[in-house]
């Protein structure tokens, strides 16, 4: 049996001014070994940088899809049937869903330079998890995504 392709997909990539700082944490890590020499100098250059790189892309990393039946966010994977409404979060309620309004028990995939979210439901009763909290730059078109495999 072929897979099905994603309904929907997203990676949260980091910004773009992250990877200004990435540069910068390069070239600082060169300057500091400058006064060791020109080997040194490419050594911290390189090395601060991939370091820098590699924090930056890991943390970028971060997709959700809607595929075969399933919500996946980061590592979790929810299959549509245990999943309520899903509700589009604007800046200002994502915002307030992220801190005063927050549950501990919640799963939240959220990213701070993300603005909106989507909130949804969690129905199952054997999960103790309230809701699912995701940071998404586009959340009409994720809870159509979620509408449409749960209707199928």
């Amino acid at each position: 049996m072929q897979p099905s392709a994603p309904q929907y997909s997203e990676r949260l990539n980091a910004p773009r001014s992250w990877w200004v700082v990435v540069v910068l944490l390069g070239i600082s890590g060169g300057l500091l070994l400058l006064p060791l020499g020109v080997p040194a100098m490419l050594g911290g250059l390189i090395g601060a940088g991939a370091l820098a790189g590699t924090v930056v892309s890991s943390y970028g990393s971060a997709r959700i899809r809607v595929v075969a039946g399933s919500l996946v966010a980061g590592d979790a994977r929810i299959p549509a049937e245990a999943l309520g409404a899903a509700e589009v979060l604007d800046p200002e309620e994502a915002r307030a869903w992220r801190s005063y309004k927050a549950d501990p028990r919640a799963f939240m995939l959220l990213r701070s330079y993300v603005p909106t979210a989507v909130r949804i439901e969690v129905t199952d009763p054997a999960d103790p998890t309230p809701y699912v909290y995701l940071s998404t730059r586009h959340p009409e078109e994720l809870c159509a995504a979620l509408d449409a495999v749960k209707t199928a």
